[in-house]
């Protein structure tokens, strides 16, 4: 089985424009055009089993809608959704409640976009309140090459945070980008070992060796296989992974295990 824990999709209305945005602010090419339907053929040519989409809000006026459509899509054609909140949110009880309630695993959020560093107090209030009710919470990590001025969640807010909510969110935090985009010798000196999981998206073939390193310091048990599709291609991280040098138990944990256990399947 093979689980993509990172991806991404929009409304077949707007995607070509907010691919083509995206795709002009971070310099990166697209492999998919960014809708479902891209993504689901994708997902049948290269033997992805399930995707977990995970939406960012990047107003907190999106958030009821980006929600309802989570739920209504969730466990279709292969699909785990995620839902999202946003920092400037009023209602952060009220809109984790409904996650909740909506059979839905967790949530993603993404400081880059939302502008918050994780480790500020909003956040903070938000994974400790997402622990409470048993959620997961998956966030963009390290630079992100459409805003790299800015770096809103270096490993050194990750270990603040971690220290702020010691006990709480304890395996209940993924990092994507393999803790760190762009910043994997910081991941390595710092975040291995923590009790938080990372995710191979987007770094997996920007260096490759790096990620393996990653992968044996911080333990397969906590590494989640994911694409950030379209921003990769499915089909060559699901051959990259299976080239590396693990044992195939290990495999299997990334590929799949550790996805089914946080998404409660």
């Amino acid at each position: 089985m093979v689980i993509d824990f990172h991806t991404h999709t929009f409304p077949d209305k707007i995607a070509p424009q907010t691919i083509a945005a995206l795709a002009e602010k971070s310099g990166s090419t697209p492999y998919r055009n960014g809708t479902l339907s891209s993504l689901l053929e994708s997902m049948r040519k290269n033997g992805v089993d399930y995707s977990v989409i995970l939406p960012v809000a990047t107003k907190p006026s999106q958030v009821p809608s980006i929600n309802r459509l989570a739920a209504q899509l969730n466990g279709k054609d292969g699909i785990i959704y995620a839902g999202c909140i946003h920092p400037l949110c009023e209602n952060v009880e009220a809109v984790l409640d409904d996650i909740r309630q909506s059979g839905l695993f967790g949530l993603k959020i993404h400081p880059d976009y939302q502008n918050t560093c994780l480790d500020d107090p909003v956040f903070v209030r938000i994974l400790r309140e997402a622990a409470k009710r048993d959620l997961v919470v998956v966030t963009h990590a390290g630079i992100d090459i459409g805003y790299p001025e800015t770096v809103h969640c270096t490993p050194d807010m990750v270990l603040h945070v971690l220290d702020e909510l010691s006990g709480w969110i304890d395996d209940k935090l993924v990092l994507a980008h393999m803790g760190g985009c762009d910043l994997p010798d910081e991941v390595l000196e710092k975040l291995c070992g923590k009790p938080v999981y990372f995710d191979t998206a987007y770094v997996l073939d920007r260096y490759p060796e790096k990620c393996l390193q990653i992968i044996r310091a911080h333990g397969a048990d906590r590494i989640l296989f994911a694409t950030d599709s379209p921003w990769a291609d499915q089909g060559k991280y699901v051959e990259l992974l299976q080239s590396f040098d693990l044992p195939q138990a290990d495999k299997d944990k990334i590929f799949f295990e550790n996805a089914l256990r946080l998404t409660n399947r």
